[in-house]
């Protein structure tokens, strides 16, 4: 048989142009799949979507493990995180959010700021768990109490509103005995609110006994 005739100098110029060509289409897209990828993150985070931002970014970086864009992105995803997990009381939580943002902005004085907040929060917990064990419940109680001031504060505008259009005195006078039992509330609870704070600083009273209250036994001083 006769021997295969060799490929011309012009086919071998083809396959490396479509070769080169290739080389330059995949780099192309995958420049497209990491700026799409930003672009989603970028937008998950802007609504405040975490979940969907984290993942949009650590896909950028498979495709780009140096990308500035995703790194920084991912940086701040974790560190709102770690925000909210602190307003949250999740302080190991947070912590942990703010070890992986540490990867990608190893720099950032935001992140080490919030870190020794929440590590300072976190043994100001503790202090004060030790004090008094069931601050939790009474805090909770309080802030149901402020809640329901809003409720009544609410009522008395309603009883001006309608004097708007009525021009019934009464309701006037209606308002003002609403006024006054709101002040009376509010005085109870700020009393409550004073007595809260002692606890808390020094010591629950199943703890100090019968003795009164002293602010200077403070272990923890509050604003």
């Amino acid at each position: 048989m006769p021997a295969s005739p060799r490929p011309r100098p012009v086919i071998v110029a083809v396959f490396c142009v479509l070769a080169t060509s290739l080389g330059g289409c995949a780099g192309g897209l995958s420049s497209f799949i990491v700026s799409t990828r930003n672009h989603q993150g970028d937008t998950a985070l802007a609504n405040q979507n975490f979940p969907d931002a984290a993942l949009a970014y650590r896909l950028a970086l498979r495709v780009a493990p140096n990308d500035e864009h995703a790194r920084a992105g991912l940086a701040q995803v974790q560190l709102d995180i770690a925000a909210q997990d602190y307003t949250r009381s999740k302080f190991d939580d947070a912590i942990a959010a703010l070890a992986i943002a540490t990867k990608y902005a190893p720099g950032s004085v935001r992140l080490a700021e919030l870190r020794a907040e929440v590590e300072q929060a976190r043994v100001k917990r503790q202090i004060v768990l030790s004090n008094f064990p069931t601050y939790r419940e009474t805090g909770l109680a309080l802030r149901k109490s402020y809640a329901q001031l809003h409720v009544e504060s609410s009522a008395i505008v309603s009883t001006l509103q309608r004097f708007n259009y009525t021009y019934d005195s009464t309701e006037l006078l209606k308002a003002i005995r609403q006024s006054n039992q709101l002040g009376t509330e509010v005085s109870k609870l700020t009393a409550r609110l004073g007595n809260y704070r002692q606890l808390v600083e020094a010591g629950s009273p199943e703890r100090s006994g019968n003795a009164p209250l002293s602010p200077g036994a403070s272990l923890l001083p509050l604003p």
